[in-house]
């Protein structure tokens, strides 16, 4: 008798279960057809896009039809150019001739065309390939390429708008990808406009500093101009966008070293640098900028001793860096004017090594979340804090 209850009870746990359980599978899978398609579309898609972003070419293409044709559902596509084919995926390649010869009207046109079925002539009887569309690919209203989809039939209207919709899609990606490159070319023009704008003033009065010291003192002058001339070579390296933090710093040694030959006692810095990020790869200049802005406009003006704090903190997958000092600050509205190195500062006439190239440059490389903060005022300092990515796509020190 108490086994048949324990049986029974067995009986009623499992039943109460299996519901639970089924609703668990449910949750963690696809409600409806319609969810598992979305998803597959969207997988497929991002599964193309990388390719697609580095431009269109035959490596590209090639790794990104496998996608296509899968999204599409057709027997075989293929990608042209002004200079013919770039890739071929699936069945039919023989066919490849007529159809290029075909995408010309598109390149030239902008307008789509469709093979009908039998324009395309085989001796297969069992070739899957017997008709098509070609459609345009488009980067800001100018042709660069087709995109053509076969099928095993007459090919019909919903073909068509697919095979444009995905179209449409490969030219976002294009576009996006020749965004990235204008973004890098002014992301390294700002580099080179950095390199070729080092202050004047600060050239003049580290090689005054160093002179001074020539008959009072030449072993100090002697090493003097062997850091101003490592300085100078690292700020005009002509190699990498990217440096290590640990780079960086030494420079930034390298300038302070130079700037308390002039300031002497004056000018304190304190740095706190974590170990473990001194092999971030950050952009190239860009903290010895904010180290100078914070010597000429912090601590030039300020009576007494000035300290330049550095800090560089591990906080996971990012670093967290910090300049900052206690002189005079900074009207924060007048941020607002700065611009490139060399401009002139409105409130006392120095030249400013300004804020906005660094931030630009940041928000380029890592995205808008990186930027730059400044916190300053009036009589209070200055303190400017970034965060840099541990690792980035292409991103890498050189």
């Amino acid at each position: 008798m108490q086994t048949a209850v324990v049986v029974l009870a067995l009986l009623l746990v499992a039943v109460l279960l299996v519901p639970a359980v089924s609703r668990q599978r449910q949750r963690r899978g696809f409600s409806t057809v319609d969810e598992r398609v979305a998803f597959q579309a969207l997988h497929l898609a991002s599964q193309a896009a990388p390719p697609l972003r580095v431009g269109l070419t035959s490596q590209s293409a090639a790794r990104a039809a496998k996608h296509l044709r899968e999204l599409l559902g057709v027997p075989a596509i293929a990608m042209t150019n002004a200079d013919g084919l770039l890739t071929w995926e699936g069945p039919g390649e023989h066919h490849s001739t007529h159809l290029v010869e075909a995408a010309d009207g598109p390149l030239r046109s902008g307008r789509s065309t469709v093979i009908a079925y039998g324009d395309l002539t085989c001796a297969d009887p069992d070739c899957p390939v017997r008709g098509a569309v070609v459609v345009p690919i488009a980067v800001d209203e100018r042709v660069v390429g087709t995109l053509i989809a076969t099928t095993g039939q007459e090919p019909r209207i919903g073909l068509l708008r697919a095979t444009t919709e995905t179209a449409r899609w490969v030219s976002t990606q294009l576009e996006l990808a020749e965004l990235d490159l204008s973004r890098a070319a002014l992301a390294q023009a700002e580099v080179r406009a950095l390199r070729a704008q080092i202050s004047p003033h600060f050239i003049y009065n580290a090689l005054t500093a160093i002179a001074s010291f020539v008959r009072t003192d030449p072993e100090r002058a002697r090493e003097l101009l062997l850091e101003f001339a490592e300085f100078t070579r690292y700020s005009f390296r002509s190699q990498g966008d990217f440096t290590t933090l640990a780079e960086e710093l030494h420079n930034i040694e390298r300038y302070l070293t130079l700037e308390r030959a002039r300031f002497g006692d004056r000018l304190q810095a304190r740095l706190q640098v974590a170990p473990e990020v001194l092999s971030v790869a950050v952009p190239f200049l860009a903290l010895q900028p904010l180290v100078e802005n914070a010597v000429r406009h912090g601590l030039a003006g300020k009576v007494g001793v000035g300290t330049i704090s550095i800090v560089a903190l591990d906080a996971g997958a990012e670093c967290h860096i910090s300049i900052e000092d206690d002189g005079v600050g900074m009207d924060p509205e007048s941020l607002l004017t700065y611009d490139a190195p060399g401009d002139a500062d409105r409130t006392g006439g120095r030249d400013h090594v300004g804020l906005g190239n660094v931030d630009d440059r940041l928000r380029s490389v890592f995205g808008d979340d990186y930027g730059l903060v400044v916190e300053t005022a009036l009589g209070a300092g200055t303190k400017v804090s970034m965060r840099i990515p541990k690792f980035a796509a292409g991103v890498r020190a050189s």
